[in-house]
């Protein structure tokens, strides 16, 4: 399935993405390899100066989709474009250049046997940035809001608080002066209290230096807050992407409305009604059909036999469910169902807008002013 995308041409793209993983499956002299089907067929697309964000549940495929985009791994099918350019196999250093990646864990990510600015000179001395070293390394402090830099340059990353370290990777990710950032869970090892100076400093950066940014989450709330454009992703497909107000406001696939269901709300006064909860299938062995009907409350006979296609429910949005195939398309029993639940159930799903605006009303106002 192709994600909405915007109308200038975007700077990374990835067609038709697919990545088997060969794992090991049973014990003994029972035991086989088995193909692990991580992402099948997505397509993503990043512009200057905006920022989408891949949503989704654990194992979705999301971190999997970033690394493909990042070339740190080769992927089975599909093409990664780079300014309309398909790149060739490898990460060549112009490409590991203009395409840095922020890993999830920030005290894993950064050597813990150096200090900050042995971390900051080694990508200013590999790509030749500059000349005046100390310069560079204090400015690129500076960007990130570690000020004033003589205190953080000369620390151990242990340190750093969480937040701090953070930051630190995200200045070493700018060292390069890339123009594109690929943030894989940034925010999902910090305290609640400091993620949202993570955040801002992400939509600085995308505001500021046009720096095109994809963030992968869990979390479809910030999403909403931070990003242009959302998709989200399901047992390694991608069902559903617009942008992020139309989105949250009104998602077209029953899995994005459970996502919003799902999501934490202080002001709700009991717990969700999840109809038909449960866990994503099993990618060595995924379900026939759609892969979200063993979990949907809308589940179809054609939902269990064949996989939807994706359809234009509004202008730049797009959802893989057979809910918003035309009636004719499907077999009579099943076309007469949806006609009943083709609105969704307000005793199962409240008003999105209403979940929205309560989970990131900054998020709400933010994208409303930029239109």
């Amino acid at each position: 399935m192709s994600a909405a995308v915007d109308d200038a041409a975007p700077v990374l793209e990835g067609r038709n993405l697919t990545k088997l993983f060969s794992v090991k499956s049973g014990h003994g002299f029972l035991s086989r390899r088995a193909r692990l089907y991580a992402v099948q067929d997505v397509t993503v697309s990043i512009g200057a100066a905006r920022v989408t964000a891949v949503v989704g549940e654990s194992g979705s495929g999301k971190t999997t989709v970033a690394r493909m985009l990042a070339k740190i791994i080769t992927p089975d099918g599909g093409e990664v474009l780079l300014d309309g350019k398909a790149m060739p196999r490898g990460r060549p250093r112009e490409y590991a250049r203009q395409v840095q990646m922020i890993f999830q864990d920030p005290f894993a990510s950064l050597n813990p046997v150096h200090r900050v600015r042995h971390n900051l000179v080694r990508p200013l001395k590999i790509h030749h940035v500059t000349d005046d070293i100390d310069a560079g390394v204090a400015g690129l402090l500076r960007r990130v809001s570690l000020e004033p830099p003589e205190d953080f340059a000369d620390k151990f990353p242990h340190e750093l608080s969480g937040g701090q370290r953070q930051r630190v990777a995200i200045a070493r990710a700018l060292a390069v002066r890339p123009r594109v950032l690929l943030a894989d869970e940034p925010v999902s090892m910090l305290d609640v209290s400091i993620r949202l100076g993570v955040l801002n400093l992400l939509a600085d950066l995308r505001d500021s230096e046009g720096l095109a940014i994809l963030y992968v989450t869990h979390d479809i709330g910030s999403a909403r807050y931070l990003a242009d454009t959302i998709v989200v992703m399901y047992a390694g497909q991608l069902v559903e992407a617009a942008p992020s107000v139309s989105l949250t406001d009104d998602p077209a696939h029953p899995y994005t409305q459970l996502l919003l269901s799902a999501a934490p709300d202080p002001e709700r006064p009991q717990p969700p009604s999840l109809v038909r909860s449960g866990a994503p299938p099993s990618l060595i062995a995924p379900p026939s059909g759609c892969r979200f009907h063993p979990r949907c409350p809308h589940a179809m006979e054609i939902c269990r036999q064949v996989a939807p296609p994706s359809v234009e429910v509004s202008s730049g949005h797009t959802a893989a469910c057979w809910l918003h195939v035309d009636s004719g398309k499907r077999q009579p029993e099943d076309a007469r169902m949806a006609e009943s639940i083709v609105t969704t159930d307000p005793s199962v799903f409240e008003s999105a807008r209403e979940r929205a605006q309560r989970i990131s009303p900054t998020g709400i106002r933010k994208q409303e002013e930029r239109g």
